[in-house]
């Protein structure tokens, strides 16, 4: 008896030694996930780039649209996009003496050749939704020095991509950069909110006269206008100088092993709802004012919150790879919830303290980002999604934002269409290994609880 039960636990034994190197076989032979390919790509590459020059001087704006921008060329995946705005010698410009309200950058196909002077000859390729006047692909603002760009692997956001550009056309890059200079300004927070009483102006960069009750926004601060300044205190400041966006890429040429992500852009001033009519589509006012409620609740800044929403959908739905809000001075947070009420992604303002560039005291200098583990945040087909944003409101703000920023990986069978059926192989094969070794353990366990005179643990 003693002699069958020592051939029993030999013959377990040598099943345990052959079935883990098979094991060890299988894992080295198995393909790597899209996640595991792109990590170990070593073709990661980076490319710096600068506007064209735009003057300021103090209290002056700048609100500009350069066209044919340059970018990196090819099919690619965008991993990140970081800007700042620098002066001809290259230093980092501080927000204190140079607001930067916005950067916009985003895409369009051309007719080869050119187009003329009307632009006839562009089409818009914008993000995935949902505001008609919010297409870039990238974009922030004061908050461009410590806001994370990056797109995680094996995501990327892809462009270049031959069968997108129509026939006879060429891919481009448009930036809008939107620029003040506080530099003497008699109320620099006014001239960054675009305080309409402090530009003296009446009209709009069109003409047309300012809606009644209009007090600050971009309709009071647009390309040539100029900011209340302390014109002795200015001239010791600075006189006019030429400054530039620049701005690095970082981007991976495409392969099949990264999954492309869709833009998509909140916006809490969006009146869409549940019920509009597809025809109507999203209306957003990008911009809105905040009051005061320091009178009726004085020297009690937690109940001096002005809170904004809204509510969207999305058209198809994924894994939410990352997020991020944009707020201006003033901004406490935002965040985006779903239909059941679980946070999606919260991103609060980070503020300086100092007076270095990226960290201006009193400007938001960056904004936290939402990383989730990639496929643990879903976002449903048509889900109800609620955008909400915070403003401290111990003082009036004008021309503020209530932006979110998100990226969404498609399913994996949306995108990347059949299984690839050697996994389904694999997987299989390694289960079956793992199988055969825990019976095995199962059987030795109770042929040496026996031996010992233990009961086995298992029945």
């Amino acid at each position: 008896m003693m002699e069958t039960g020592s051939r029993r636990r030999t013959c377990l034994l040598l099943l345990l030694l052959i079935t883990i190197p098979v094991l060890l076989v299988i894992a080295a032979a198995a393909p790597l996930s899209s996640q595991q390919q792109a990590a170990s790509n070593k073709g990661l590459k980076t490319a710096t780039f600068r506007s064209p020059a735009f003057e300021l001087e103090p209290g002056s704006v700048a609100n500009k649209y350069f066209y044919n921008l340059g970018f990196p060329k090819g099919h690619i995946a965008v991993k990140g996009f970081d800007a700042e705005v620098v002066d001809e010698a290259g230093n980092s410009i501080p927000l204190h003496e140079t607001y930067l309200h916005h950067w916009l950058v985003g895409r369009y196909y051309v007719l080869k050749g050119g187009a003329d002077e009307a632009r006839s000859g562009y089409i818009s390729a914008g993000n995935a939704g949902f505001c008609r006047g919010l297409p870039q692909y990238f974009g922030l603002g004061s908050e461009t020095r410590k806001t994370d760009t990056r797109v995680p692997d094996p995501y990327g956001i892809e462009v270049g991509r031959g069968e997108d550009i129509p026939e006879g056309y060429e891919e481009g890059w448009l930036l809008n950069l939107h620029a003040i200079d506080t530099r003497g300004a008699v109320d620099k927070l006014g001239c960054a909110e675009c305080r309409c009483a402090l530009y003296n102006v009446s009209v709009d960069d069109k003409g047309k006269a300012l809606e009644k009750g209009y007090v600050g926004g971009l309709a009071c601060c647009y390309d040539g206008t100029r900011c209340r300044v302390n014109a002795t205190e200015a001239a010791g400041r600075g006189r006019r100088r030429r400054l530039y966006l620049q701005y690095t890429v970082t981007y991976l040429n495409w392969d099949s092993s990264i999954r492309p992500l869709k833009i998509y852009i909140f916006d809490v001033t969006d009146s869409w709802n549940m019920t509009t009519p597809a025809s109507q589509g999203h209306h957003c006012k990008i911009e809105f004012n905040v009051d005061s409620c320091s009178a009726q609740l004085p020297n009690n800044d937690e109940l001096c919150i002005h809170t904004r929403t809204a509510i969207s959908s999305l058209p198809i739905g994924g894994d939410l790879i990352y997020g991020v809000a944009h707020q201006h001075t003033g901004g406490v947070g935002s965040a985006l919830y779903g239909e059941d009420g679980r946070t999606l992604c919260s991103s609060v303002p980070i503020y300086g303290k100092g007076k270095e560039p990226g960290n201006e005291a009193g400007f938001i200098v960056g904004m936290r980002t939402c990383y989730p583990q990639p496929g643990s945040v879903k976002i449903a087909k048509g889900e109800k999604l609620t955008i909400v944003s915070n403003y401290s409101s111990t003082q009036s703000h004008t021309g503020v934002m209530g932006l979110f920023y998100i990226l969404v990986a498609e399913p994996l069978q949306q995108t990347d269409g059949a299984v690839n059926p050697m996994y389904g192989i694999w997987g299989l094969l390694a289960l079956c290994g793992v199988a055969v070794l825990l019976v095995g353990a199962v059987l030795v366990k109770r042929s040496w609880g026996r031996k010992d005179g233990y009961e086995s643990l298992i029945a």
